[in-house]
């Protein structure tokens, strides 16, 4: 959609002020909105020194458009990454989940020299998600039933939270913290499902060659991490790490913290913006 929306961005500051690291900005996924993060991953990360930015996509959380939100597509998502990366003094690190890694890769190719690099986290395969639904539907075939049942104000029963688990966290994660991610769930765009269906990324897509590293979990029902390598093949400068146990919400899992840990151990091994841009020829 053209039509200009107000979008909810969030600032989380460093907690250490004189850090010279550089912002990161993370993109939530799919049926979720940027509540998420603000579990785990940002409080880790501003007390590691980062600047830390997130927004309600379009539809989403806080943001406007939920009464359009079947009218917004990845590129309107992409210009809500925009707005809040253009008024960041520095490159940042984008940070994407799911649907996110989809927006942020659409981001990369669409401006060129904004970002210093990009974790995506349990991302859409480059095929699509046709397959992963398919593959889901057969593992867990209730799990578009009871998906449908709560985003029709059906109370969420024991089975609810049976399946929501199975499908989307570690296997030793707590009920209290799918109990808490649940108020955060929202449908998602039509549209948006379809292109990821479809044609997630363009044809004309080309890889940026900035430092892009690519995780998932183990235990992942959505995206099985068997497929990250395969993503991550046409990348020229990938790096692939697999969480042990962890799900499709590995932020939230038990072993968050090792996911955590590990960006930020990728991070440090990062050349610096400006030689970054410069090897991209801008």
């Amino acid at each position: 959609m053209a039509n200009i929306r107000h979008v909810k961005i969030y600032h989380y500051p460093s907690l250490n002020p004189q850090s010279a690291k550089p912002p990161l900005v993370f993109v939530h996924g799919g049926y979720i909105e940027a509540a998420y993060w603000a579990v785990n991953f940002i409080p880790y990360f501003q007390a590691q020194g980062y600047d830390c930015h997130a927004m309600d996509l379009a539809g989403h959380g806080q943001s406007d458009g939920k009464q359009h939100i079947d009218h917004y597509g990845l590129d309107d998502y992409v210009q809500d990454v925009r707005l809040t990366v253009e008024n960041l003094e520095r490159p940042p690190i984008i940070i994407g989940h799911s649907m996110g890694c989809v927006v942020t890769q659409r981001f990369l190719q669409q401006y060129p020299g904004r970002a210093q690099a990009a974790v995506l986290i349990a991302p859409v395969p480059p095929s699509g998600t046709g397959l992963s639904a398919f593959r889901l539907a057969m593992l867990i075939p209730d799990f578009f039933t009871e998906l449908n049942r709560f985003f029709a104000g059906d109370p969420p029963t024991e089975r609810t939270l049976s399946i929501m688990a199975k499908t989307y966290f570690s296997p030793d994660t707590e009920r209290s913290v799918i109990l808490q991610t649940l108020p955060m769930i929202q449908p998602e765009s039509n549209k948006a499902i379809t292109e990821m269906a479809t044609l997630p990324l363009p044809l004309n897509f080309v890889k940026p060659k900035l430092p892009v590293l690519f995780m998932g979990g183990s235990e992942d029902a959505v995206f099985s991490s068997a497929l990250l390598p395969i993503t991550a093949l046409s990348w020229p400068n990938s790096k692939v790490s697999v969480i042990a146990r962890a799900g499709h919400m590995l932020m939230l899992d038990p072993q968050w913290q090792q996911a955590a840990e590990q960006i930020k151990q990728w991070i440090q091994t990062l050349p610096s913006a400006e030689s970054v841009r410069a090897r991209q020829g801008i």
